[in-house]
């Protein structure tokens, strides 16, 4: 049965909160999504939060959701729109903020077979970027996302935001390079990097399944030794006087070309 908190100095509502900054999320293993459609898509991927906060929400989807977390022995708390808004750190805080455990996948039990394409982002920074990453990996049916080294937390309120559900269609891992190479070379699997220095026009080659789509950072894009371990180094047509694309859109770009290959074999 859902109970009712109004007050901002309510424990329950500081630990919360607490969840926008990344040692308490690291400390707890839960972080924050916030949106009826959001939350709704987890549902449908089979995902509910441990507790959900809502503002007296009487839309269908929202009653349905209030429902499954119930039945499911979660914890529904009906508040204030401010205390929705403390929660989440907006102005105009979604009608419904829910609380998920997270949703990490050890490198080790990953099936590789299980999806054509894998995206590999480096060093990523900006949560706009990776939740753009998400989707797209979500758009192209890609297996999940392997973060390697000091990337941005994909569990922050704006990499969740960004990601529009995404983070609960893919799985997310995250490893060392030193780990995920050796990880990679055991099984079958083709890595391909996109580079300024690279010969090879992207829809040149004919790539091989699963295809692991390497990423380099915003500013500097992939170290020269990690560019030395790909099989493939390809770049695309830059016409204008930009010289680079932005990281997600380039992800977007290449993850297409590899969906329209495999659809045409």
């Amino acid at each position: 049965m859902a109970r009712e908190i109004t007050g901002f100095s309510n424990p329950l509502v500081k630990r919360v909160r607490s969840l926008r900054e990344k040692k308490y999320r690291k400390a707890e293993g839960l972080f924050l999504a916030e949106g009826l459609r959001i939350l709704t898509e987890a549902r449908e991927e089979g995902v509910l939060p441990e507790m959900l906060f809502h503002a007296g929400s009487t839309h269908p989807l929202a009653l349905d959701l209030i429902d499954a977390i119930e039945a499911a022995g979660g914890d529904v708390i009906e508040t204030t729109p401010d205390i929705l808004s403390k929660i989440s750190g907006k102005d105009n805080a979604q009608a419904v903020v829910g609380v998920y455990r997270d949703r990490l996948t050890p490198l080790a039990a990953l099936d590789r077979t299980r999806a054509d394409i894998w995206i590999v982002a480096q060093s990523l920074r900006d949560p706009g970027n990776l939740g753009t990453i998400l989707r797209t990996g979500d758009a192209v049916g890609a297996g999940g996302l392997i973060l390697i080294d000091d990337c941005v937390d994909p569990f922050s309120v704006e990499s969740v935001r960004a990601s529009m559900g995404a983070l609960f269609t893919q799985s997310i891992t995250q490893a060392r390079w030193e780990e995920f190479l050796p990880w990679l070379r055991s099984g079958p699997g083709e890595l391909i990097g996109t580079s300024l220095k690279a010969t090879q026009d992207y829809q040149q080659p004919r790539y091989q399944s699963p295809s692991f789509l390497l990423v380099g950072n915003e500013a500097q894009g992939l170290p020269a030794d990690y560019e030395a371990q790909c099989d493939l180094l390809v770049k695309m047509p830059m016409r204008g006087k930009a010289d680079s694309l932005n990281a997600a859109v380039a992800t977007a770009v290449m993850a297409y070309e590899l969906l329209n290959q495999k659809r045409k074999q």
